[in-house]
């Protein structure tokens, strides 16, 4: 029995050191708990952020505005708009290359009755009925180019093939060539990665 009591002691006293005190483990289960708390809460607030670099992020390209033509004719009416006119040009200022802020010339034509003198001044005063109808229409007069052919360009016989005069022909010469060019398309440079905020677009 005295033999078996120094050993009995002897486990006794391993168990004990073994084992933490009771106040130990609570603090050290807190301490882990608010840990993990903490760290919960910083994942919730770090934004996402992309595994890409952001050269490499593809871009959504804008759909490309296409340059609109219009044809209008002063078959009719010499040097006034009539209504077919006005519903072209109505329909062309609704265009996205017009409401884009695009560039709009106004080439002007005239039959060949007349002097050649005449003829460019005919042409010129029917692009110049374009260019008023248009500005009514709230298209800013700076955006507007003028050229007066005259004579020049037909797209229509004048004459017919006797020598005769050829009223129809004449009337398709009598004519103004508009053509909205869009806009150009300005690319901003690329920044550099860690650029400072003042270099960057």
């Amino acid at each position: 029995m005295t033999k078996l009591a120094p050993t009995a002691l002897l486990l006794c006293a391993s168990l004990a050191a073994c084992q933490p005190p009771g106040g130990q483990e609570a603090a050290n289960s807190a301490i882990a708990d608010n840990g993990l708390a903490n760290n919960g809460a910083d994942n919730m607030v770090e934004p996402r952020r992309s595994i890409l670099r952001p050269e490499v992020v593809p871009t959504v390209e804008e759909p490309k505005i296409e340059p609109e033509e219009a044809l209008i004719g002063f078959g009719a009416l010499s040097l006034q708009l009539d209504d077919a006119a006005k519903a072209a040009l109505d329909a062309l200022v609704t265009t996205p290359a017009m409401q884009a802020g695009g560039r709009v010339a106004l080439r002007g034509h005239s039959d060949s009755r007349g002097t050649d003198g005449d003829n460019r001044v005919a042409s010129r005063r029917r692009a110049e009925r374009v260019r008023d109808y248009l500005v009514e229409k709230g298209v800013a007069a700076e955006r507007i180019t003028l050229v007066a052919l005259g004579e020049t360009r037909p797209i229509a016989p004048n004459a017919k093939e006797d020598g005769s005069d050829d009223p129809e022909g004449r009337a398709k010469n009598r004519r103004v060539e508009v053509r909205v060019t869009p806009p150009p398309v300005v690319i901003p440079p690329p920044v550099p990665v860690g650029a400072p905020d003042a270099e960057k677009p």
